[in-house]
């Protein structure tokens, strides 16, 4: 039985596993000595094919986090995937450049399944069976990406996606929470689950000590039978990094994983901690 069965549920999830060596250690430090309890595995990720054994080995639930954006190549050659890259083989950095490309109609579908489906490839070569999958910077909220993401998830029994929700109203937020309720009712359809509620686009990167008890606190009022925070550790001493210029304050974060406020924070709210993999249990 789930340690999860008959409780509320709650899914402290660390995104970018196979980024670097050092996100890939401060993951791993975070579910052996904090509160993380899931991850998500990027199968275009430097360091994903040296740190996929201890990972399994870990006993980590592990998601799949699809990338058709960002500093790292595609999995398959650009040949295969010509609409997604460009001419030096490289995706976009950014979800805007890709939005307003498939806006466009330069984006083929059938390049997405094929990238896609590859990435899901590697992990499952890895000894990696998914709980659930995503995409990198909440790409599959995109409604094309979207159906590859829900048609892959059913093919290949992957039981649950992440729902990106925000509490913010700027113009960007307003369409996230358009395209996150489509999403929902598009998995929900399909058989597939999602997190009653979740948190972590709005703190991404700045998760410190007060915003993560905080945020486990929010997501307790809410009152939802499950829920995910998004988080991103990372070792301090981590050189590879420095290619990513996203702000992250990945060491801080690792650091309040770990910390004993989280565990009391955990242990006040109304949650028990685990994965993806258990929302079936609250159905």
């Amino acid at each position: 039985m789930s340690p999860t069965a008959g409780r509320r549920l709650l899914i402290v999830n660390a995104d970018d596993f196979g980024l670097t060596p050092g996100v890939c250690a401060g993951i791993l430090r975070a579910h052996r000595d904090g509160i993380v309890s899931s991850t998500t595995a990027l199968a275009v990720g430097p360091a994903f094919a040296a740190n996929a054994r201890a990972l399994v080995d870990s006993g980590l639930p592990t998601g799949a986090h699809l990338a058709v954006i960002g500093e790292d190549p595609p999995v398959l050659g650009a040949s295969e995937v010509p609409s997604l890259v460009d001419g030096r083989g490289r995706f976009p950095l950014s979800w805007r450049t890709f939005v307003r490309r498939a806006a466009l109609g330069r984006v083929d579908p059938e390049d997405l399944r094929r990238e896609c489906s590859a990435q899901l490839d590697v992990l499952h070569d890895a000894g990696v069976r998914p709980t659930h999958v995503d995409a990198h910077q909440n790409l599959h909220l995109w409604p094309s990406v979207a159906t590859v993401v829900v048609d892959l998830a059913r093919e290949r029994d992957i039981p649950a996606v992440r729902l990106t929700r925000t509490r913010r109203w700027t113009p960007t937020s307003l369409g996230v929470r358009a395209l996150s309720a489509r999403l929902e009712r598009r998995v929900r359809r399909a058989g597939l689950t999602v997190p009653a509620a979740s948190m972590g686009l709005d703190e991404a990167g700045h998760l410190d000590v007060d915003r993560l008890v905080g945020s486990i606190a929010e997501l307790d009022d809410t009152g939802a039978t499950s829920a995910e925070l998004a988080a991103h550790p990372g070792e301090a001493d981590d050189p590879d990094r420095a290619r990513y210029r996203w702000g992250y304050t990945w060491p801080a974060e690792l650091e309040a994983l770990c910390s004993p406020a989280a565990r009391s924070a955990v242990q006040r709210s109304g949650f028990a901690l685990g994965s993806f993999a258990d929302l079936a249990d609250l159905r």
